[in-house]
């Protein structure tokens, strides 16, 4: 199924459920639709930020400056700036989607992107200074160390259990869909 298929199947799924809801269960149609309409303000509110950050960031960056970055001969300095923007971000797991699709098509390494994506949902900074503050320092600071260890572990293993053809295309794929290519 083409992406504009799925996407209006998605929308046709979600406008049938509605209507289930209204017709079975007519006492809870104001909930539901305030409820739809938060998230869906939510989501518009936090994702148009990151796309406006990430166009900036494709126009600006050139592609060569972030394979020096971030790219296959980056080595260790590639993976700490990985983990570091990881780290500072604050977004919905969402948001982070079309950030690791830049990254990619600017050909930033698979396992940095990888290690960008999880350092992003598991390490970031403002869900530490949460946890020293109603768990402790300790518990805090045993968390991030085994999660640092996993972020490289699953980074680097799925970059090495991926084939090179399967490489190939990710990059390929990311490149098309981005329209350069």
């Amino acid at each position: 199924m083409k992406k504009s298929g799925a996407w209006i199947m998605t929308i046709l799924v979600c406008l049938l459920v509605l209507f289930l809801v209204l017709v079975f269960l007519p006492g809870m149609w104001y909930g539901v639709i305030s409820y739809t309409g938060a998230g869906l303000a939510q989501f518009v509110w936090n994702l148009a930020p990151v796309f406006l950050c990430v166009g900036l960031m494709d126009v600006w960056v050139e592609k060569d400056e972030m394979m020096g970055m971030m790219g296959n001969r980056s080595g260790v300095s590639g993976a700490f700036l990985s983990l570091f923007m990881g780290m500072l971000t604050a977004v919905p797991v969402y948001a982070l989607l079309p950030i690791t699709g830049l990254l990619l098509k600017k050909g930033g390494r698979i396992s940095n992107v990888l290690i960008f994506l999880c350092s992003s949902v598991s390490i970031r900074v403002p869900l530490l200074l949460f946890e020293i503050s109603s768990l402790g320092l300790w518990f805090a600071a045993s968390r991030f160390i085994l999660n640092l260890a996993v972020v490289f572990v699953i980074a680097y293993s799925i970059e090495g259990l991926l084939p090179e053809q399967e490489m190939g295309h990710i990059y390929r794929k990311n490149k098309n869909e981005s329209g350069q290519g």
